[in-house]
């Protein structure tokens, strides 16, 4: 998609001055183009995708089935441009007829607080983040009673237990809960599980499984996706992350990051990353804890057409 010199450099020069821990500004996205002005006549636009997916396809854990996401290039215009370009959007759903389980989404850097006065304004709230966190680990946390280890794939039945439970909580605060996410979770977990070594850790009480921690390797080179989002190096994603319900509180989901981030920093990590809903009350304190700041956040407006 073709977007001005001028307005894009605009928008590189908007994200590089926002935060230093950005990449670069990726190449305009394809898609269907969208414009609009600011009153003074000031041009901005929009590249907007429509993506649907399938009630068996995993994204359906965290995604609306149909789902409208806007890649916004309004540079120096602030929240007016930003305004102009949601407005224009809502005009051209104005011409469709989005279901129940739809969705728009922006996936914008978190630390632009002029952006976020427009997202607001529309209608969105911030159900994603994209967190960071650098440098080493901090000194070893321990929980009485709990024994820390890589899972196999024996651990297949518990780990995924764990896991498929923790969307029941998430489904009140955040997207919304799929009957079927045992099954949509199943085939990447046993692709971790049968990784040499393991990417999953888990954290017993007497021998009984109470924590998980699903992680994996990214690179984020030069031309990948995962460049987009995150400064150049080998990261460790930490997935999905569970205490059971009856252990939370006692230290073991700080245990369980304290050994995950420590492999991590000892494997040549560039630093480890991670999405958690700012909406949940128990993530979004957990995570700053560990030492994790939003870098990007995913606002949305559920069902698409209340975008205002």
């Amino acid at each position: 998609m073709e977007i001005t010199g001028e307005l894009f450099a605009a928008h590189r020069a908007r994200l590089a001055a926002l935060d230093p821990l950005l990449p670069g500004a990726a190449p305009p996205a394809a898609g269907e183009r969208l414009d609009a002005a600011t009153a003074d006549g000031r041009r901005v636009t929009g590249v907007l995708q429509r993506q649907r997916h399938g009630r068996d396809d995993a994204p359906m854990l965290w995604s609306a089935a149909d789902t409208w996401q806007l890649f916004p290039y309004f540079g120096d215009t602030g929240t007016e441009g930003a305004d102009a370009l949601l407005r224009a959007w809502r005009a051209r759903l104005d011409h469709e007829r989005p279901g129940a389980d739809s969705a728009c989404v922006v996936n914008w850097p978190s630390r632009d607080a002029e952006a976020i006065r427009a997202f607001l304004d529309h209608g969105m709230v911030p159900l994603a983040a994209l967190a960071v966190r650098a440098g080493a680990p901090a000194a070893p946390a321990r929980a009485d009673g709990i024994r820390i280890r890589r899972a196999t794939a024996a651990d297949f039945d518990s780990v995924l237990a764990l896991t498929a439970a923790t969307f029941d909580y998430t489904g009140l605060v955040a997207a919304p809960r799929r009957p079927n996410a045992a099954a949509l979770l199943a085939p990447a977990l046993r692709e971790d599980l049968a990784r040499e070594p393991p990417t999953v850790w888990l954290a017993e009480r007497d021998g009984a499984p109470v924590a998980c921690a699903q992680c994996a390797w990214l690179d984020a080179a030069p031309g990948s996706e995962a460049a987009e989002l995150l400064p150049p190096g080998h990261w460790g994603f930490v997935n999905t992350v569970v205490t059971a319900p009856g252990h939370r509180g006692t230290g073991v989901g700080r245990a369980l990051m304290s050994r995950v981030h420590a492999v991590f920093h000892d494997e040549g990590a560039a630093g480890t990353y991670l999405y958690y809903n700012p909406t949940n009350p128990l993530s979004s304190v957990f995570w700053h804890r560990q030492g994790y700041r939003p870098l990007w956040t995913s606002w949305e407006v559920r069902p698409a057409s209340a975008l205002r």
